[in-house]
């Protein structure tokens, strides 16, 4: 059975970084080069790197990375991107449950919900953060961004979605926040790259901090701090709040 996520990005490479969720990179990725010191040694892990917009910055600023996704489409577009940037990035298609690393990078980053949270079941979320623990090296960090769940506690989804909504970018309808599960149960509207239009049924997990604190404890992580995300611009200095629609966190191994 195909899942939702896998239909969604099926045919969506061209116009995936046209989306206003993907316009904050060099401030993201100026907040994971302050994290590892700029340390140009350090092997990069991209976990859910879609069209490699983070993957490709970083090996522009002198870095190794390797990017893995499940699409092909935004695989393909991440390929064509850093060929026509003279930049050698080791990319592969690769399912996050099941990433075949050990020991090998000073850093893994998932961002924008690159393959966590959108997996169907908490198991299945787990085994993403378990593979991302696997791969680092001891002292190895995890930067990654998920959805907080104390925003939907106090905001409305669809009005969150509907604010500045463009036309041309996906659309998203019908909201349903399941308190049993922190579920987002929500209708997804995309017209593809070659001018399909898909609506389908989505639905992602949102977390609190406690959650994500015990998640990380409990694979071995050492130490994890959260912290507000804010778009372009990662910072130790955002307190997480309700007010924030995802989480930053850094783990470190």
């Amino acid at each position: 059975m195909t899942q939702w996520y896998e239909e969604l990005f099926r045919e969506y490479g061209k116009k995936y970084d046209n989306e206003s969720f993907t316009q904050g990179t060099i401030g993201e990725c100026d907040f994971i080069e302050k994290e590892i010191g700029g340390a140009k040694q350090t092997m990069i892990l991209d976990i859910g790197c879609g069209t490699g917009r983070h993957a490709i910055e970083l090996a522009r600023r002198g870095y190794a990375v390797t990017g893995i996704d499940l699409s092909k489409s935004l695989l393909a577009k991440a390929l064509e991107k850093a060929a026509a940037q003279g930049l050698t990035i080791d990319f592969r298609r690769c399912d996050a449950r099941e990433l075949p690393f050990r020991d090998e990078f000073g850093l893994a980053v998932m961002l924008c919900e690159g393959a966590f949270p959108l997996m169907e079941t908490d198991e299945m979320n787990f085994q993403i953060l378990a593979g991302a623990f696997r791969a680092l090296k001891p002292g190895g960090k995890l930067i990654f961004t998920t959805l907080n769940g104390l925003f939907p506690l106090f905001h409305s989804l669809d009005e969150f979605f509907n604010t500045g909504k463009k036309e041309g970018h996906a659309e998203y309808a019908d909201h349903h926040f399941d308190l049993m599960t922190f579920r987002d149960h929500n209708i997804t509207t995309v017209v593809d790259d070659q001018g399909n239009r898909k609506e389908l049924r989505c639905n992602e997990r949102y977390y609190v901090p406690c959650e994500i604190t015990w998640l990380l404890k409990s694979l071995g992580f050492a130490s994890s701090d959260i912290f507000g995300a804010r778009l372009g611009a990662f910072s130790r200095g955002h307190k997480l709040t309700s007010g924030d629609f995802e989480m930053l966190v850094v783990a470190v191994k």
